[in-house]
């Protein structure tokens, strides 16, 4: 699942009109996600993302003509970090959290890592990804098919963790506790990263897939209950005026 956030679909996403200005709904998102009841909230993305069609468009959200732009923004910003020497991460082997048909894998991760671990809720999503990955796919080592609330990376793997365009199908606490277990995921001098919609004040519910964005404030506060450090942010650049603007968060 990579999408972008319009006002109906995941990942690239519009504003909704008034929402995210009004100080009454702001002081009442501001409390937590909102969320009720985690069974309905979780079945309900579920159950969007089967109806979504595999493709690029698909996974952006009908922004398919973004995905390049998007790709060299992540491109740029991870390429600080890959390397030799200290402090320096490794090239061994990424994981695409909410991968989807693998869009991220192919384009960014597998021409700058080994091997690829691909983890996403749906199944008819992660069959297409091997079709889309094409030759490449024999560096995909996993495809694991479940919600992030429920998975669990494997001890000191990863040396770069992806997570994009999906931590708004989490709950605050399932966040909270995701980002915990990616910490124990890492290599030595690995990286976690987040790139995904920041809402202008406060949290800012769709109903229509079942996810939330969350101002930027708050998605650093939750990144410092998991116990990890922002090493560097920065803003994607040239999306268009009409979405959320979008961050990149290096975590360690």
């Amino acid at each position: 699942m990579n999408n972008i956030k319009s006002t109906s679909r995941r990942g690239v996403k519009k504003p909704r009109r008034g929402v995210g200005s009004s100080s009454t709904n702001v002081t009442q998102d501001r409390m937590g996600d909102g969320v009720q009841n985690e069974t309905v909230f979780y079945s309900k993305a579920e159950n969007y993302w089967r109806e979504v069609a595999p493709t690029v468009d698909g996974m952006l959200g009908g922004y398919g003509k973004i995905s390049n732009i998007d790709i060299d923004g992540s491109k740029n910003f991870l390429q600080k970090f890959l390397g030799q020497g200290e402090g320096k991460t490794g090239n061994g082997c990424a994981l695409d959290c909410g991968a989807g048909i693998g869009r991220i894998t192919k384009r960014l991760l597998l021409p700058l890592f080994n091997t690829v671990d691909l983890v996403d809720v749906t199944q008819e999503f992660l069959d297409q990804a091997k079709v889309y990955l094409g030759d490449e796919s024999k560096r995909v080592e996993n495809y694991f098919c479940l919600g992030l609330q429920d998975f669990i990376p494997q001890d000191g793997r990863y040396d770069v963790i992806w997570i994009q365009w999906v931590i708004g199908h989490l709950t605050d606490d399932h966040l909270v506790e995701f980002l915990r277990r990616c910490r124990g995921g890492l290599r030595p001098e690995g990286l976690i990263v987040i790139k995904d919609n920041v809402a202008y004040e406060g949290v800012i519910p769709d109903d229509v897939d079942s996810s939330v964005c969350r101002e930027l404030a708050l998605v650093k506060s939750l990144v410092t209950r998991a116990g990890l450090t922002i090493v560097c942010e920065e803003q994607q650049m040239n999306f268009p005026d009409e979405i959320y603007q979008v961050h990149q968060l290096a975590l360690r």
